[in-house]
């Protein structure tokens, strides 16, 4: 059973990572390329344990943000340095009304709002986490990480088939639209991971060799469908699908695609 739990790791947690090459990440996303974790700008926090010294100097810290906040509630910079000591607390709780106020005054930075909605998903706000999330697609219907983020949600909410009819509707509007192809294989990626995810593997492989076919250079069809064949035990078909990848895949992933190939090798010995 380990086995499988840590090769289906691998799948949903590293697609979800390669479906957003190419954009920018965010600080709450875990991934299993963690050396590669891309940071979103206006700022980075990295959030760690702390010690009761350093959590006495950030709740002064946090004490000083808040004083200013109360004579200029729309201080950006203030804002911004209270989410942050929020994050290095872990308090995720703490860290949402800054959010709420810097998405509603940097609209135009859909960052903000993503954070804002990971954090009401962390705390089971899910209607919150939704809300959050569909008004970035009504503006930006080609947000990827918003997509991905309500596509994750709908899941941890047991609703696949909301997340299917979601991703099918984004990926025709998309090709009617004439969109980047990296984009529409982004979003067929989400797709192939929903069917992985609720084991309709056929289907997953059918829009992976889809999005192989768009786009032969892009390697992450031909990563993906080769994660699903090694989970389903396939992995005579499976290797040299991996290599394939390798061979396509840019320099900063192809050590982990390496590594996944070391694993596959000591699991058959």
């Amino acid at each position: 059973m380990q086995k499988k739990r840590s090769s289906w790791l691998y799948l949903t947690l590293g697609l979800m990572l390669i479906a957003l090459i190419g954009f920018s990440g965010l600080p709450l996303f875990i991934s299993i390329f963690s050396e590669n974790q891309i940071t979103t700008q206006p700022y980075s926090a990295t959030i760690s344990q702390v010690s009761p010294e350093q959590q006495a100097k950030l709740d002064a810290e946090a004490r000083g943000y808040q004083k200013v906040l109360e004579r200029e509630p729309d201080n950006n910079t203030a804002l911004k340095g209270l989410l942050a000591i929020r994050l290095q607390q872990q308090d995720v709780e703490g860290a949402i009304k800054p959010l709420e106020k810097l998405a509603k005054l940097n609209s135009e930075q859909t960052e903000y709002t993503i954070l804002l909605a990971q954090a009401k998903q962390q705390i089971e706000d899910f209607e919150g986490a939704a809300t959050a999330y569909r008004s970035i697609l009504v503006g930006h219907p080609d947000n990827i990480q918003a997509l991905s983020g309500i596509t994750s949600l709908f899941l941890e909410q047991n609703l696949p088939e909301r997340a299917i009819s979601l991703l099918k509707d984004s990926s025709e509007r998309a090709r009617q639209d004439k969109a980047e192809t990296s984009y529409i294989n982004s979003v067929r990626l989400l797709l192939g991971e929903v069917y992985a995810e609720q084991e309709r593997y056929f289907e997953a492989i059918s829009v992976y060799e889809q999005a192989a076919l768009a786009d032969e250079r892009d390697f992450r069809p031909v990563l993906a469908k080769a994660l699903i064949l090694h989970e389903q035990g396939h992995n005579q078909e499976a290797k040299p699908l991996l290599e394939s990848a390798y061979s396509l895949a840019p320099a900063q992933f192809k050590d982990r695609i390496n590594q996944l190939n070391k694993d596959w090798e000591r699991e058959s010995s």
